[in-house]
């Protein structure tokens, strides 16, 4: 018994809107904000990967890798602000961060 596409597509769909609603419901802690975009691109990235299967074709799995490179790369910077920010600031509440000058 193998697990067909819809199947991957809906636990897609729930990745999804979870990563949406947990950027709308909680916008003042910015790490949750971030955390919600990860699992929207781990969303993005089970739906390439399954259409790359079902289609029998490479090119989705590599833009599968190039997203997360991508996603690797905004999580390491986005830390790094993140960090930055407490040491100045002493909080990471989302209402403060048009303070920031640079």
């Amino acid at each position: 018994m193998s697990v067909g596409l819809p199947a991957y597509l809906a636990v897609a769909a729930c990745l999804f809107t979870i990563g949406v609603l947990g950027i709308f419901v909680n916008r003042r802690n910015i790490i949750v904000v971030l955390m919600s975009i990860e699992l929207i691109l781990l969303a993005v990235n089970i739906n390439l990967v399954a259409f790359s299967a079902f289609l029998h074709d490479v090119t989705g799995q590599i833009f599968a890798m190039f997203v997360l490179t991508v996603a690797a790369a905004e999580a390491a910077v986005g830390l790094a602000i993140l960090v930055t920010f407490f040491r100045n600031r002493g909080d990471i509440a989302v209402d403060h961060a048009n303070m920031m000058k640079g």
